[in-house]
């Protein structure tokens, strides 16, 4: 056990120890404010405060993890090695950033809390965080950094063994709408005919007949081929399945489909299933409720995971609603146009919501690449390239790796030609040195 001395014991504090030291590191964590209590413990032990009591393994405290609420916090980032590094920590510090008061401010969105500018569906951009200002986006920083204290722990504890862990894979299929023209009922069906003879695309009019008269197979239902994956595979993948009405940012199958729902149960033989909540369910609780029920009465089982429609998040509003639903994980956090790590870091971690002060039980499940940034490399070698680098980074700390595909990214549209290769990529990392 590692055991840290600090002037104040703040909720924040024991938050990001916790987060680093236990769920990265794999070692339990004390605190005390008693010196005589420092000094009499026998293995793992540091002080994080203003002033070094001696000559102790000693990193020099940013006030961030004692205050409370938001303030203007200047944040200057410096080179450190092969990253980045901020909030610099002295000459006297272990090492030279406090990287228990940076990984908060990661963490914790605080980023996301203060003024900045949001797109065309309100969220929040990666070019206006400081991950992607400074270079340190396609990074898992706050691993990176915990393996660096650990090696300088190390260091002064020679004989203390820390525990190994592996690198690992959560593939998500993100399912928006299950299929391309079946079961869309028949208004939706004739608009989309009309649309398309307007539009003159005769092609895709040809497909939409062939497929509603049974004669050919609906590009969308890769279903099949992705059960199939997950039998060769030793990792669950985890689906995501939209269940709000139709709006005009959902066009989902309908929820109350029988071969829907037979669909649902029938992947969750083989896979873990979550809910894709609607667009609508962000913002209103009771809507989120509804979705929540409904994929609930499918499994017969309570719900775990969520996954909210386009990436979108309201921080702390979108968490606070999952909370009070008891929907303990979710896997929003992450950048649609923009590979990395958007909290930095590729282990799960709680979330902290600032204006409670509180750690909460929802667990964050970061994704590191959805299949629609890789579109913007446009040959398959560079998606190759692009693909294999940040799977690299996740592997350099053992962390998790989490990208997102959707059912359609496996169909023979041309847009998609080459991500059964990705897909496979990802599924034998693992395997590979």
């Amino acid at each position: 056990m590692l055991l840290v001395y600090t002037h104040k014991i703040s909720p924040r504090l024991k938050y990001v120890f916790k987060h680093i030291c236990t769920r990265i590191l794999g070692v339990e964590v004390d605190f005390t404010t008693q010196i005589e209590s420092f000094i009499a413990h026998d293995s793992l032990k540091m002080s994080y405060t203003k002033q070094q009591l001696g000559n102790e393994f000693f990193i020099r405290s940013h006030d961030i993890l004692f205050e409370q609420g938001l303030s203007d916090i200047d944040v200057n980032v410096h080179s450190w090695e092969d990253t980045k590094g901020f909030f610099s920590a002295g000459d006297k510090s272990a090492i030279p950033f406090d990287i228990f008061a940076a990984s908060f401010y990661l963490l914790s969105r605080y980023e996301e809390y203060l003024p900045h500018v949001k797109d065309q569906y309100g969220r929040f951009l990666a070019t206006e965080s400081i991950a992607y200002k400074n270079g340190f986006l396609e990074q898992p920083v706050v691993d990176i950094w915990a393996y660096k204290f650990r090696d300088a722990l190390q260091k002064q504890f020679e004989d203390f063994k820390f525990p190994k862990r592996e690198y690992s894979i959560k593939p998500i299929i993100d399912v928006p709408t299950a299929y391309h023209f079946k079961l869309k009922g028949v208004m939706r069906g004739v608009g989309g005919t009309l649309k398309e003879l307007f539009q003159l695309k005769f092609k895709t009019l040809y497909n939409r007949f062939m497929v509603i008269f049974g004669l050919q197979h609906d590009p969308y239902d890769t279903f099949k081929y992705i059960i199939n994956k997950q039998k060769q595979s030793n990792y669950k993948f985890l689906f995501f399945f939209l269940l709000g009405d139709f709006s005009t940012f959902d066009k989902g199958t309908n929820p109350n489909s029988k071969h829907f729902i037979s669909l649902i149960k029938h992947v969750a033989d083989y896979c873990y299933v979550g809910l894709k909540a609607s667009y609508f369910a962000l913002e209103n609780a009771d809507v989120l409720k509804k979705e929540k029920m409904r994929m609930e009465d499918i499994l017969n089982v309570p719900l775990k995971a969520s996954r909210q429609s386009f990436s979108k998040l309201n921080l702390p509003e979108s968490y606070r609603n999952l909370i009070e639903y008891e929907i303990l994980e979710d896997y929003t956090m992450g950048y649609v146009n923009y590979m990395g790590f958007r909290a930095g870091t590729c282990t799960p971690f709680l979330f902290y919501d600032l204006d409670y002060e509180v750690q909460t039980p929802l667990k964050i499940n970061s994704y590191h690449v959805m299949d629609y940034t890789l579109l913007k490399q446009h040959s398959l070698l560079d998606k190759k390239k692009a693909l294999n680098e940040i799977i690299k980074q996740v592997k350099r700390v053992n962390g998790e790796f989490i990208p997102v595909f959707h059912n359609y990214t496996f169909s023979d549209v041309e847009r998609w030609k080459g991500f059964k290769e990705l897909f496979n990529i990802v599924l034998f990392s693992p395997n590979e040195d």
